[in-house]
């Protein structure tokens, strides 16, 4: 049976041609950073990876495990509401990261190689942090451990320079639920109203009025976009996760999906701009720094978990001032 096929995006590309030579030469390095902006494409390599080292010959379909099934693959994942990585006070304490490296300490049971995938890496606090360095700096024989991450910055120094660093571009061409198209362009036209000048007190009461709406509608697409993609996701789960994993996970995937939205607010806003500032009028160009300033500051409250529906109202409203005032 071949093995489990990469992102079709990312066939051919030389951070897959670099790793599947080093499998091939068993001299992949024992600690790989997976990192990118998307965080199911980083899950899909790390798929890949597991498949091709612990399947490194041809084995039949009926023999085969996926890698969260086989049971030399071990994954850590962030759990509770507050999705942390916790670091457990023994090597006993389910879904911590004593209990990770008591698991990948132990022999391969079925083959001659083992892995360890930590999901959302960027989730241990300093504690938790520390112990996992102790490992990546002796670990077990014939073990890889893969990092995932889309903040590698948010690691200390020490656990980045002891993984060999790949980053890998998003799979997907990108993701559109249902009415975002439509609430985009709403939010173009905003745009443009603004930019023409608020001259008196009711175009002002509209440009308010219309924000709120907006407002609205981001919560109702956001919402419906979340449970589609938790209905579809939830199915592809181990059947052995925790409550409190399963809720992590619940909650990460939410967050994506809040973070994919707000970074098409900014290309809308870019395109908008630059379509404006190509014409030399360089007022537009002191706006969109001014809005692209207020939506990293409402995307800086998203990550620290304020909801979606305040940060965006926020950042609309702070962009009909930074427009408004263009004039």
């Amino acid at each position: 049976m071949p093995a489990l096929p990469w992102p079709d995006s990312l066939q051919g590309t030389a951070a897959v041609s670099v790793i599947e030579r080093a499998i091939d030469r068993q001299r992949l390095s024992h600690s790989l950073l997976i990192t990118g902006d998307e965080y199911e494409t980083l899950v899909a390599v790390s798929q890949s990876i597991a498949d091709r080292l612990l399947y490194p010959g041809k084995v039949e379909l009926a023999h085969r495990f996926s890698a969260d099934e086989h049971p030399d693959c071990f994954s850590l994942r962030p759990a509770g509401k507050m999705r942390q990585i916790k670091a457990g006070k023994s090597a006993e304490d389910s879904g911590t990261m004593r209990e990770f490296i008591r698991k990948i300490a132990v022999s391969a049971s079925s083959g001659d190689h083992k892995v360890g995938i930590v999901h959302e890496a960027d989730r241990m606090h300093v504690t938790t942090a520390n112990i996992f360095l102790k490992t990546l700096e002796e670990p077990p024989a014939n073990t890889t451990l893969l990092v995932l991450t889309t903040r590698p910055y948010s690691l200390l120094p020490t656990i980045r320079s002891r993984c060999l660093n790949f980053r890998f571009p998003s799979a997907s061409v990108g993701y559109l639920p249902d009415g975002w198209r439509a609430w985009i362009e709403d939010y173009q036209a905003w745009l443009g109203r603004l930019s023409a000048g608020v001259g008196d007190r009711k175009a002002a009461a509209d440009a308010i009025f219309a924000a709120y709406g907006l407002t609205s509608r981001f919560g109702l697409i956001l919402n419906a976009a979340i449970s589609e993609a938790w209905k579809a996701h939830k199915q592809n789960l181990p059947s052995d996760l925790g409550d409190d994993e399963r809720v992590a996970i619940e909650t990460g995937l939410a967050n994506g999906l809040r973070l994919k939205l707000f970074a098409g607010i900014e290309h809308a806003t870019r395109d908008f701009a630059f379509d404006r500032i190509s014409t030399g009028d360089e007022s537009y160009r002191r706006a969109f720094t001014g809005a692209v300033e207020k939506l990293e500051y409402a995307v800086g409250l998203l990550r620290v978990n304020l909801n979606a529906q305040t940060a965006l109202e926020s950042f609309l409203l702070a962009s009909l001032r930074v427009w408004a005032a263009r004039r």
